[in-house]
């Protein structure tokens, strides 16, 4: 007699649970779970003999070190960011590594290990917790800016302690392509380091929409849900879930009907991208005709590929910063030729505008430090010594690199390369700037040197009040503007944005800020001279309209901002841009501005 063996009971197939979290970054992404965890920063408490007390503050003053390297090495990576995750990360950075200086944190950590007979890491984490603790209880409405603050001294102090006691960081190398990221909590330093080109995703239990950690993903693209709660106990490292960066929700195992509609919404936004990517062969012109010319910001050359994807028309802002960072020496003549010809030969043939160093207390340039520049920042570097005051009063560093750009501009032959001065505030700044530019050009013909026949255009950076109200004067001066809408609102509204306690009060829509940059652009276009914005306002499409109605016909932003930049310019007509910005201009009412800008633009996008 034949028997029958027992049927195996099939697996029952996983519930779909929905997680509920906090949206910060919008887009859907749908992957495997890749948990990570960031092992604890934490020590048994242990107290030290007398005889240890020198040996201790040896290991700190090591650990800062270490650290220091650390952030300074951090910094250099973030360079491939997009130019709005370098903005939000690297004044963190700086902050950190202020914190790694003659700070509170580190002169109290010394102390409790003289007066208390502590060990380092002990000594620094009860300092911390008692810096936190004095920044929480603060009388501030702004208890979101408190709890950033207190979160940056809570990071940097699980930095030292992990390299006082040898505990391992979390790595986030090789994570899967296609993931999506899991964990309890990320940092704004760990949010550096993912590639938007492998992750899909990003889930977390902590944080929320105002932390540094919110904006780098915002910046990066990644859509991205945060202050999941229960999240790492729902799902396990392989499990599929869906990600709504854009409702906050995070799914694990989607049934078959949530994860239809989930790839519906992806190849929406696909969609959307590859309409986008079509606009890169189309001029940027206006319905009515009126072309405007959209360039690139460069940080590094390793965006030259960014730039060329975009469609830019042109390198219009590009920061020399990166040959002085992260080296003990300074960058000769040759060592800038290098550089800039790599640069301006990608272009090929179109322009590309060249600033000169813009170097300021607040960054960290070692090669600078060493008896070029004040040793000490000052209190408030914004204020100080920094851009072409440094250089003016440095002028070996300003002669150098006009040298290398008259030699690139020469071997470029068609091409046009211009040279922008930064932070101008009066017009004697970029008269004694030119004479040192001719005195190397008439130098360099001496030598032997082949240069254009026309020296490259010599323009002004309008970042100031004073420069704005002073443009009149300063356009007999300069060649051309270029307006750095980034900090002409930081100092015409007192506002650091990197600072929590102020920075919901930086606000580019307020009317000072504009009637400068409508000064500015008058003063010039009255001599018809060039004029671009080359701040976060250049990115906004939302601001285009605004911006070409004030006579704005040239942007230059991050790449990644060109083709929605684009999509509005060619859905706008010049005449109802400039009948629009007269509207704004009427206004004294920053939030009334903020309801016009978001009417108009909402208008453009129905059209484009």
């Amino acid at each position: 007699m034949k028997t029958e063996t027992p049927k195996t009971k099939a697996k029952a197939k996983p519930r779909e649970v929905a997680v509920q979290g906090i949206a910060v970054s919008p887009g859907v992404a749908i992957g495997a779970v890749y948990d990570t965890s960031d092992p604890p920063a934490e020590a048994p408490r242990r107290t030290i003999g007398a005889e240890a007390v020198e040996d201790e503050r040896q290991n700190l003053a090591n650990a800062v070190a270490f650290s220091r390297k650390q952030i300074g090495k951090l910094k250099t990576r973030i360079g491939v960011l997009p130019e709005e995750a370098q903005e939000e990360i690297a004044p963190l950075l700086d902050a950190h590594l202020m914190m790694l200086g003659n700070s509170r944190l580190i002169r109290g950590a010394r102390k409790r290990i003289e007066a208390e007979l502590l060990s380092a890491e002990t000594a620094v984490l009860d300092e911390s917790e008692d810096i936190r603790a004095a920044i929480l209880a603060a009388k501030d409405d702004d208890k979101a800016g408190l709890a950033r603050r207190a979160n940056e001294v809570r990071d940097i102090a699980r930095r030292l302690i992990r390299n006082l006691t040898a505990t391992p960081f979390r790595t986030l190398k090789d994570l899967p392509e296609g993931c999506i990221l899991v964990a309890e909590e990320l940092t704004p330093a760990d949010a550096a380091l993912l590639d938007p080109a492998r992750i899909a995703g990003v889930a977390t239990e902590e944080g929320g929409t105002d932390g540094h950690t919110a904006i780098m993903l915002r910046a990066l693209g990644i859509p991205a849900v945060l202050g999941a709660h229960g999240l790492t106990e729902t799902v396990q490292r392989g499990d599929q879930v869906v990600l709504d960066g854009t409702g906050g929700v995070v799914t694990v195992h989607p049934s078959a009907p949530t994860l239809g509609a989930a790839k519906d919404r992806l190849a929406a936004f696909a969609k959307e991208r590859t309409k986008l990517s079509k606009l890169r062969r189309l001029p940027a012109e206006t319905t009515d005709g009126e072309l405007v010319e959209l360039q690139a910001n460069l940080e590094i050359p390793q965006e030259l590929p960014l730039i060329a994807q975009a469609g830019a028309q042109g390198i219009g802002l590009l920061r020399t910063e990166f040959l002085f960072m992260n080296r003990e020496d300074l960058p000769d003549e040759d060592a800038q030729v290098e550089a800039y010809t790599q640069i301006v030969g990608a272009m090929e043939g179109q322009p590309v505008t060249i600033r000169v160093l813009d170097w300021g207390g607040e960054k960290d340039m070692e090669a600078l430090a060493e008896g070029v520049a004040p040793v000490h920042a000052g209190s408030n570097p914004a204020l100080g010594l920094r851009g072409l005051r440094m250089l003016l009063k440095r002028p070996e560093l300003l002669e150098v690199q006009f040298a290398a750009v008259l030699r690139v501009a020469a071997a470029a032959g068609d091409g046009d390369v211009r040279l922008l001065l930064p932070m101008v505030t009066i017009p004697e700044e970029v008269k004694q700037a030119r004479e040192i530019y001719d005195r190397v050009a008439r130098r360099l013909r001496r030598r032997g040197d082949k240069l254009p026949e026309k020296l490259p255009l010599l323009g002004a950076m309008i970042e100031t009040p004073g420069a704005a109200l002073a443009a009149d004067a300063i356009a007999l001066e300069a060649d051309f503007f270029a307006i750095g809408t980034n900090d002409l609102a930081m100092y015409t509204l007192a506002v650091d944005r990197a600072e929590a306690e102020v920075s919901h009060l930086y606000d580019p829509l307020h009317p000072a800020v504009l009637r400068l940059v409508q000064f500015a652009t008058e003063a010039a276009l009255r001599l018809r001279m060039p004029v671009s914005i080359c701040g976060e306002m250049a990115g906004n499409p939302q601001l285009t309209g605004l911006l070409l109605g004030l006579g704005v016909r040239t942007f230059s932003m991050n790449a990644s901002a060109l083709p929605r930049v684009k999509q509005a310019v060619r859905a706008l007509d010049i005449g109802d841009c400039a009948r629009f910005a007269r509207r704004v201009m009427e206004q004294s009412d920053p939030a009334r501005i903020r309801e016009l800008v978001a009417g108009f633009a909402e208008g453009v996008t129905e059209r484009a």
